[in-house]
Order: structure tokens, then C-alpha cells, then sequence
């Protein structure tokens, strides 16, 4: 079992994301420098969170043109599990591979606390494990973190079962409080929270299991894939 953590400059949860993949549940992650190939053994790939490139011009759009991108594009097309969050949401969007666009909040600034999630697909292969309609306490941290649609495309979205997360209210001003899509084949998930900020009892003040079936649902779809 081999996940890909793919690193850009300005990324600052690739750690958090390697230490929850490799030491809580047991899945062999490395780093992957965004300007190097990907290895063809890789069962699934993650863009973590932060500021690629300091979110110059809009937020994840330099960082969809590095050379990575072309590999995770093959990948994504072989069917290959893809999770991109929060900065790594950006950049599928902004890569193509996700619909949509992330605006700046509402409120214009940086959010940062927590909120809960209602799982609205349950078919992906980071969702697995959860029931739909299952309500997660998960943090989120962004300033473009607003993700907008218009109606054509949300229509679109609601009749493809795209649409794999909403917030329970009103967070940042998304269209329809969407905090994560799909594609439509279901194996590129983007998520604007951080799941990786939920899964240990420490640092999550409510329950900590609700997020960890997110990352047990990839074992879950590695395992069967195997």
C-alpha cells in the first residue's frame, strides 16, 4: 500500500498529512517534490493543504502547471484514488480535474475553526466507511476556501452525485454549502476542511473517529483493489 504526498512550495500540511497517513494508521506515504515523476506503484495520491506559491495570481493556479500535474492527470484518467485538500482542492480545480471554482470567504478573511460536514456520497473511495447523511466535526483553514458553481453545473453535480461533502450551515458563502466534489467516476475527491487536523483524540474536541473513517475508507478501497 503506497500513497503519494505530493509537495509544492508553499505547502505546509504535508507533514501533518504524512505523520496521520504513516503513523496512526499504518499506510506507507512518502513525499513526492511537484517537479519530480510519479512512480507508476502508487495506489493513491494526496495534495495537502497551504499556500502553493504563496497563492500568487489566485489561489492553486501556478501550482496546476507544475510537471506533477501531467502524472496525476494519467492517474486520475487510470482510475487511481485522488484526494486533494484544501490547497490541494485548489489545485484540482484549478488542474481541470474537479468542476467549479474556490473564491475568497464570504467574510473576505481567513477562516480558521471548526465546523461539521455532512456526507452527501458515500460511494467514493474516502467515504466508504461513512453512512450518508453522517455529520463530521472537522476544522477548516482557509481564506479562498468559497467554493462557487453555477446553477447549470450544480444540476449537474446533484444529478451525478458529485457533490461528496456539505457544510451543516452556513460557513464561507459556498454555492449550496458544498465543501467537496468529485468526479464524475468518483475517484478524484477534493475537500476544502482537513481531515488530517481530526483524526487524533488530542487535537479534536469532539469525536475523532467520524474523520478517521475518511482514511480507513482508502485502506478500505486499497485493500479491495489488491
Amino acid at each position: 500500500m503506497n500513497v503519494g504526498v505530493i509537495v509544492f512550495p508553499g505547502s505546509n500540511c504535508d507533514r501533518d498529512m504524512f505523520h496521520v497517513l504513516n503513523d496512526i494508521f499504518k499506510i506507507k506515504a512518502d513525499y513526492f517534490w511537484h517537479e519530480k515523476k510519479l512512480p507508476k506503484n502508487l495506489d493513491a495520491i494526496i495534495l495537502p493543504g497551504g499556500f502553493s506559491y504563496g497563492d500568487r495570481l489566485r489561489a492553486g493556479v501556478i501550482a496546476a502547471h507544475s510537471p506533477v500535474i501531467s502524472d496525476v492527470k494519467k492517474m486520475a484518467k487510470d482510475g487511481i484514488p485522488i484526494l486533494g485538500v484544501c490547497n490541494g482542492f485548489q489545485i484540482l480545480v484549478e488542474a481541470g480535474l474537479l468542476p467549479g471554482v474556490l473564491l475568497k470567504n464570504n467574510s473576505l478573511s481567513f477562516m480558521c475553526k471548526w465546523t461539521r460536514l455532512i456526507v452527501e456520497n458515500n460511494k467514493t473511495p474516502f467515504t466508504n466507511k461513512l453512512k450518508l447523511h453522517q455529520k463530521i466535526p472537522i476544522p477548516i483553514a482557509n481564506r479562498e476556501g468559497r467554493y462557487y458553481i453555477d446553477n447549470k453545473t450544480l444540476s449537474s453535480l446533484k444529478k451525478n452525485h458529485q457533490i461528496v461533502f456539505r457544510y451543516s450551515d452556513i460557513v464561507n458563502g459556498s454555492t449550496f454549502r458544498i465543501a467537496g466534489v468529485c468526479n464524475k467516476e468518483s475517484n478524484v475527491v477534493g475537500l476544502m476542511p482537513h481531515p488530517e487536523r481530526a483524526t487524533e483524540p488530542a487535537i479534536n474536541p469532539s469525536d475523532h473517529k467520524p474523520s478517521s473513517l475518511i482514511f480507513e475508507s482508502l485502506i478500505q478501497t486499497i485493500g479491495a483493489a489488491q
